[in-house]
């Protein structure tokens, strides 16, 4: 399975962007694709993440800001950002989750500053 994000770059503070992620090989119909980040020095953390069934699970600290969404297939996968704050700043990576195995994207940078 292969990922490729874009969408990343500077936002405003309390300003929108919206990630995108293409996914191609063996892609399994009843996939997880989500999006992690991480800031240097700290842990890669959950952001987002959606089943092919539209269930979605999001981190406190996103909740009601953050949209994910994606295709049935698994093809793609996006995050919509709203109120972008300081804090969000930070490398995202796509995932892709198929029974046991994970798959991450190259990951792009989002920076939230004015």
């Amino acid at each position: 399975v292969q990922l490729q994000a874009s969408g990343g770059g500077l936002g405003q503070p309390g300003g929108s962007l919206t990630l995108s992620c293409t996914a191609s090989g063996n892609l399994w119909h009843g996939n997880i694709m989500g999006w992690h980040r991480q800031t240097p020095g700290r842990e890669r953390e959950l952001v987002a993440i959606m089943t092919s069934g539209g269930f979605t699970r999001y981190a406190d600290s996103v909740s009601g800001r953050f949209t994910i969404s994606r295709s049935r297939r698994g093809e793609a996968v996006y995050l919509r950002m709203n109120s972008l704050k300081p804090e969000d700043t930070a490398v995202y990576y796509c995932l892709v989750k198929q029974g046991e195995q994970e798959y991450f994207g190259q990951g792009t940078q989002v920076t939230v500053s004015s």
